[in-house]
């Protein structure tokens, strides 16, 4: 019997996991955290104002201070059993890392100890040498280092019946760079902290801190894992490199908000529960569009706290979906035909007033500090939309992104029938001088309309890469399996560079005795007037737009290997070393690691396709196709009527002609990715196997492999079906 019946048998008896027991989500939230009230019951008076300093300051906490941090984090966390600790970091890899060491030590006289230095919590030493670094480091310089970010809280990581303690770290080479995605992050935050308070003290001198804010919403698929393992495809790629579209779909729309299957439930609430442990904020559970498709998002929080999070919960999922004897599919395009999946990056700014910078006010002063952040935020995407495109680039985004389900490569800003009536009434204005009535204006007109903006007052539209909803942007495009780390650093980059760009031509009008909300509002025009390509309110996924977009000279960038060019051009340099996110090196280094990503995924998948059609497809219609020769030769044994075989014989013929061309085309897949090896640079490698490889290849050898899949007889077919896959869990 093959993997696919055993599976298929597997799944009438599989028995589900217990879930968590229901409980009320405050009693658990955060019980596996050192929170800040955890910190007052296990630190000193000096050790906790040390730490804080940190946390709400980013003042450094000094070695000697490290030390007794260090004993009230071991002294909480052996309070509840935990033997271990570890510096988890987020390397190049795409996913976590983590290194394990006990507390136990001994003595220089043999007497064993449990001790947690503050040497070890501030830093690690893990070898360098094996993650990737994009040349930065030679093999044989292996030294890195992970380093603590105490603006993140350290938590306990509860497995089966093991338990560690993880402190939340950078990760740095021996000379410097960083060598994951939260260093860079935390720099652009710091960078749009000081470009935004300097921008909110036109309006309010009392704030001194802006800090971004962030609400993912992840989509993820949920198959039956015995069916998993009967796919190759799935288990080596994340994704079917064949499969035929089953007769139902998504097409009835039943799924979307549709009643959660229970043993999918019971893996909900479970994951749940472990993330609430840990302090993640999980608001929404849903059925999404495509059968066995799901989505979960939490509540808004900082955004290098929702980073980690987020990044942890597909660790959490990934572990408890295996008690359930089920598989999260967390790449972007699992399933040829329905919906792919995405994680939609909701993004605001929030001051240490309590203000929503990305909120429309209630008094003319708060309007125009609202308008001022909005208009620029469209101002750094309108600038610097190629940067934003490069970072939600992967072999995998490369299958979903305008594929009629999700938003296209073209980069632009949807804001909504009210908001686009208030920029036009500031833009007519072209050629005008602003003066004391339009400062009047600014209190009586903006003030009427933009309080109108209710949160629901903006239509979504689900078209738009980046969309404007009420009280943030939502920067949809970002794909379900990376890390939002990429698409924020950028992001806040850009609008940190915007602002302070604004603040000098703001300032510089003011020296020429402009009056401060005239200059202001003379600027924010202009932004309007330079920006208004960006904006766009139709379909994103029409062919249509692709045209206009073209007319307004947007780019439309749909391969990654060029995409990716817009890391390393002299803007996007001057932009990152402006700012103090990324010397030229680690730019430089991080586009080499994206293009190697791109080969070897691709790589990959060639070679899994050329192995499922050889060793499974291949054999599968043969088989079949035997059979019925070997029927039609006993027909016309028999003496059967000339004309009662035509359509045996034609079915032979059409199993022929796609066996022929599933042969033929592997064949020739397989001599091209042998010719794309061998080209120098990994630039031209990342094109060669897009445009020599992944296009003419792919889409063909699958169409004639999910033919067979059609005309063989289901008994002979070894690999698990959409049916099977889709709708039975």
């Amino acid at each position: 019997m093959s993997l696919r019946f055993n599976a298929l048998a597997k799944l009438q008896t599989s028995s589900e996991a217990d879930a968590q027991r229901a409980t009320k989500i405050t009693a658990i939230f955060a019980e596996n955290v050192f929170t800040h009230a955890i910190a007052r019951q296990f630190l000193s008076d000096e050790a906790y104002k040390s730490l804080m300093g940190s946390v709400k300051a980013g003042q450094k906490i000094d070695r000697s201070m490290a030390a007794q941090i260090a004993n009230g984090i071991r002294a909480w966390a052996e309070s509840k059993g935990v033997t271990h600790f570890t510096h988890w970091f987020q390397p190049l890899t795409g996913s976590t890392a983590e290194k394990h060491d006990s507390f136990f030590t001994l003595k220089s006289d043999g007497t064993s100890i449990e001790q947690f230095e503050g040497d070890a919590l501030i830093q690690q030493e893990p070898d360098a040498s094996s993650f990737p670094s994009g040349g930065l480091r030679a093999t044989f310089e292996a030294r890195g280092y992970t380093a603590w970010d105490p603006s993140s809280p350290a938590f306990i990581m509860d497995i089966g019946y093991g338990k560690t303690l993880c402190i939340p770290t950078i990760f740095v080479s021996y000379t410097g760079e960083s060598l994951d995605y939260k260093a860079p992050l935390l720099k652009a935050l710091e960078s749009l902290n000081k470009a935004a308070v300097d921008v909110c003290n036109y309006f309010d001198r009392n704030v001194q801190r802006v800090t971004p804010t962030l609400g993912w919403e992840q989509e993820y698929f949920v198959i039956d894992e015995s069916l998993f393992n009967a796919r190759p495809d799935l288990v080596m790629c994340g994704r079917t490199v064949f499969g035929h579209t089953p007769a139902k779909g998504q097409q009835l729309e039943d799924h979307y908000f549709g009643s959660i299957p229970e043993r999918v439930y019971a893996f909900m609430r479970d994951f749940e529960a472990e993330s609430y442990k840990l302090g993640i904020p999980l608001r929404t559970r849903h059925n999404e569009v495509a059968p066995a498709q799901f989505e979960c998002a939490p509540i808004f929080e900082e955004a290098n706290l929702a980073v980690d999070h987020n990044t942890l919960l597909m660790d959490i999922m990934t572990r408890v979906a295996a008690r359930h004897k089920l598989r999260v599919l967390l790449h972007e395009k699992p399933f040829a035909g329905i919906n792919g999946s995405g994680k939609h990056n909701n993004w605001s700014l929030a001051t240490d007033t309590g203000v929503n910078l990305l909120a429309p006010g209630k008094t003319p002063k708060t309007n125009l500090m609202f308008l001022a952040f909005f208009v620029n935020a469209i101002k750094a995407v309108h600038d610097y939309a190629d940067l934003l495109r490069a970072s939600i680039a992967s072999a995998s985004n490369d299958f979903r992104l305008g594929a009629n389900e999700a938003p296209p490569a073209i980069i632009s800003v949807f804001i909504g029938q009210y908001l686009s009536k208030v920029l036009d009434d500031v833009k007519e204005r072209v050629g005008e001088k602003f003066d004391e009535q339009d400062e009047s204006m600014l209190k009586i007109d903006i003030h009427r309309s933009i309080p109108e903006l209710l949160l629901d007052n903006t239509d979504r539209n689900r078209t738009s890469p980046f969309a404007f909803t009420g009280n943030k942007f939502e920067f949809r495009a970002v794909g379900s399996s990376a890390n939002c780390a990429n698409a924020m650093t950028v992001l806040n980059t850009i609008m940190a560079e915007t602002l302070k760009t604004f603040k000098k031509e703001v300032d510089d009008l003011i020296g020429k005795g402009e009056k401060k909300e005239i200059a202001i509002l003379h600027v924010i025009k202009e932004y309007i007037i330079s920006s208004e390509p960006i904006l766009f309110e139709g379909n994103g996924y029409s062919e249509e737009w692709e045209k206009e977009a073209e007319r307004r000279g947007l780019p439309n960038v749909k391969t990654t290997p060029l995409a990716l060019d817009a890391m390393v051009t002299e803007k996007a340099k001057a932009l990152f070393a402006n700012n103090k996110v990324y010397t030229h090196a680690e730019l430089e280094a991080r586009h080499e690691i994206e293009l190697e990503k791109y080969i070897k995924k691709v790589q990959i998948e060639g070679r899994l396709m050329a192995d499922l059609a050889t060793t499974y497809i291949l054999p599968a219609a043969i088989n079949y196709q035997n059979k019925l020769i070997e029927n039609l030769r006993g027909l016309k044994d028999v003496g059967l009527a000339e004309g009662m075989c035509d359509q045996r014989t034609e079915l032979v013929n059409r199993l022929s002609k796609h066996i022929n061309e599933v042969s033929r085309l592997t064949v020739e897949m397989v001599e091209a990715r042998k010719a794309a090896n061998n080209i120098e640079g990994s630039r031209d490698k990342a094109i060669a196997y897009c445009s020599d490889v992944k296009e003419p290849f792919f889409d063909a050898l699958r169409y004639h492999g999910d033919k067979l899949e059609q005309l063989v007889d289901d008994r002979e077919w070894y690999l698990p079906k959409y049916r099977e896959l889709l709708f039975l869990r």
